[in-house]
């Protein structure tokens, strides 16, 4: 019986984060990216997840998730409920979290083949 998952290397997985940036397999960003199993957003123009609007999250959404992570920097600082309640409308469940959670929490989606995305304010 085998207990390795076997992954795809073509998977967008985080492979390391720090203060102000996020590595996604070989490659570092250092703003705001959003990430999906097969697709990466990069400089999401977001810095503040305060400021956080509902056009802000169409790219989010345009890549068809089941659940989105918000990862905004390295404390938890919640976005307007209208955000909130703009995603739960379309019946994707939304999670907020400092990036080094929600970049754990992508990896263990990911690996059990979850239909997730990362958006993460940098």
């Amino acid at each position: 019986m085998k207990f390795t998952l076997e992954n795809s290397a073509a998977l967008n997985a985080v492979t390391a984060r720090a203060p102000g940036e996020v590595r996604i397999g070989t490659r570092l960003f250092r703003n705001s990216v959003v990430v999906s199993p097969t697709v990466i957003v990069e400089d999401w123009q977001v810095n503040d997840a305060a400021q956080l609007v509902e056009g802000d999250i169409e790219t989010i959404l345009g890549l068809g998730p089941e659940i989105v992570l918000l990862g905004t920097g390295e404390r938890q600082v919640f976005p307007a409920p209208r955000v909130h309640a703009a995603i739960a409308a379309r019946g994707v469940g939304f999670e907020v979290m400092d990036n080094g959670a929600a970049c754990r929490t992508y990896n263990v989606l990911l690996a059990e083949g979850r239909n997730v995305v990362l958006a993460l304010i940098l």
